[in-house]
């Protein structure tokens, strides 16, 4: 039940935020304010939606080998540093191994570092999906751009898990019985 709220405020969230985008943009440009900056804490929802969106959409880039929507939806500085065809080859490796990030919408990320902001303002969130049996680490950097936290800087890697070694029975196991076998005359 609590999930079904959840939703429904995000929905209500999302549909407020397009309207008072509308809304913005309908209006005269107003003369240079200081910059919006979003404080922490970051919500736990929050975070995880900024996690969840940018692997899949990284996840759907690497499908398609299109990498524009990416570089669109992110930060104007992310996007002069890097191109499409840049991002491209950026995810190459995961691109090669089919390798699918779609646990970010199935798994709780686990956060490796608390959420925090720099000195210029900046958003990161580190830590890992426990995917099996490789994780997806992840380490995301975001900025505030008209209000809204855009991708600035993203590092995915998807190293091996270790598995934890079973321990040994204190009693051997027991073994098969023997099969009886028939003689022939």
């Amino acid at each position: 039940m609590q999930l079904i709220a959840r939703a429904v405020i995000a929905l209500v969230l999302l549909l407020s935020c397009g309207n008072d985008r509308a809304a913005a943009q309908q209006k005269t440009p107003a003369p240079a304010a200081a910059p919006v900056q979003p404080s922490l804490p970051v919500t736990l929802e929050q975070a995880l939606y900024l996690i969840r969106s940018t692997l899949l959409t990284l996840n759907d880039a690497n499908r398609t080998g299109n990498y524009t929507v990416l570089r669109d939806l992110a930060a104007p500085d992310f996007r002069a540093r890097n191109t499409a065809a840049d991002l491209g080859l950026n995810f190459l490796d995961l691109r090669r191994r089919n390798f699918d990030l779609y646990g970010a919408a199935l798994l709780a990320p686990q956060f490796t570092d608390a959420p925090t902001l720099d000195q210029r303002g900046m958003l990161r969130l580190a830590g890992y999906i426990p995917t099996q049996p490789q994780q997806i680490k992840f380490d995301l950097t975001f900025q505030v751009v008209a209000g809204q936290w855009r991708l600035f800087g993203i590092v995915i890697a998807t190293p091996e898990v270790a598995f934890a070694q079973p321990q040994a029975q204190a009693a051997a196991p027991a073994k098969p019985a023997a099969s009886a076998q028939k003689k022939s005359p």
